[in-house]
């Protein structure tokens, strides 16, 4: 089967394709994957080179996630609608909302990771205020709704979400993502202190609510403070000075940092799936999660749960911990069972793959 995926090089999306599209190419599959939103880093792309069977197209066309997108959101859908022509795949795995309604004549599924809505509904409580970049937004997200032969999502909270918002579609799957076990560390020695990883400039990831705590251990927070979207970017406030602020971090800086951690924090108000908490658990991490209902679904009773943009919440949950290690050890065992029962990126390609062979004929999805 010869299958088309797109993807963004901006956040979490990356490293979902990198897990689905080199499991892809481990049974055997042809991939052409096509990149948006920045050129890759040298450290982002080095990974398929040892994939012969995938055709790499980067771009930096912007996203339609970012203000004053339009006109390279049309130029993109242009050159994807060229390479459709080019490589005829039997099937096209879609991130990007704007792409959803291509005329190209090829199965299509669109993958609903976030969506600025249902982000907004998350962090504000109500509708986004209208715009004309807002509409169209909208446009484009139930175009895909009605163009694509199935809607994924990374949960049912997610795909119950988008559907209020934007239209129910014709055919929905929930998929959730997955990571490969092998990229984490679940067995190092750990250490007194606790990370968190998010953007700090997005709310939905409220990162901030670390700063507005007291905690008992050292909190080491990773992530990017710079809006790729050219939007403000979101304050860090000082707090007691309990944490570390890391800045960005490569592949390697990160496994070791969950390798050490003894505790991870999920503080975010919007998470449709959330693969750094996984990242974490994958690395025996006990998990301090808000008590959102996608976290809730994720995780169960595998984590510690703290009220939503909570800091006293957040803040007794750490002091609890602190005072019972044996709790944090009970708590990542739970976290790592349940990411290696149901989080693995072989699952995730298992389930895309009898997604995929339900839209193309026997044939082709045996080739």
């Amino acid at each position: 089967m010869h299958i088309l995926v797109t993807a963004d090089t901006l956040g979490g999306v990356w490293n979902y394709t990198r897990e689905l599209v080199t499991g892809l190419h481990s049974r055997g599959h042809r991939i052409t994957l096509v990149s948006f939103g920045n050129i890759p880093t040298t450290e982002q792309a080095e990974w398929i080179a040892a994939l012969t069977n995938v055709d790499f197209r980067p771009t930096a066309f912007r996203l339609e996630w970012m203000q004053d997108s339009e006109a390279d959101l049309a130029s993109a859908a242009a050159f994807l609608a060229s390479v459709i022509d080019e490589v005829e795949p039997d099937l096209l795995h879609l991130s990007q909302y704007y792409f959803g309604d291509l005329e190209c004549g090829v199965p299509r599924i669109v993958v609903a990771h976030s969506d600025v809505v249902t982000w907004w509904m998350a962090v504000h409580g109500k509708q986004p205020p209208a715009s004309s970049w807002m509409t169209s937004y909208r446009a484009a997200v139930q175009r895909a709704v009605r163009g694509a032969d199935v809607l994924v999502a990374p949960s049912n909270w997610m795909l119950d979400a988008f559907q209020e918002l934007h239209g129910s579609a014709a055919n929905v799957a929930v998929i959730y993502n997955g990571r490969s076990p092998a990229w984490f560390n679940p067995y190092a020695a750990k250490k007194s202190y606790a990370l968190s990883v998010g953007r700090i400039w997005d709310l939905g990831k409220n990162s901030v609510l670390l700063s507005r705590i007291a905690s008992p251990v050292p909190v080491y927070l990773a992530g990017s403070d710079q809006d790729p979207s050219g939007g403000p970017d979101g304050p860090l406030a000082s707090g007691s000075g309990s944490i570390t602020f890391k800045g960005p971090q490569d592949s390697k800086q990160l496994q070791e940092l969950y390798a050490n951690a003894a505790v991870y924090v999920a503080t975010s108000q919007y998470e449709p799936f959330g693969l750094a908490p996984l990242e974490a658990a994958l690395s025996r991490c006990a998990i301090v999660a808000s008590d959102i209902p996608s976290l809730r679904e994720i995780w169960g009773d595998a984590a510690i749960y703290f009220r939503n943009n909570d800091a006293i919440s957040l803040q007794e949950s750490l002091e609890d911990l602190a005072k019972n290690p044996g709790r944090i050890t009970a708590a990542a065992g739970k976290a790592y069972r349940r990411a290696m029962r149901y989080y693995t990126s072989k699952k995730m390609t298992d389930d895309y793959l009898n997604l995929y062979r339900s839209l193309v004929p026997a044939e082709v999805s045996a080739a």
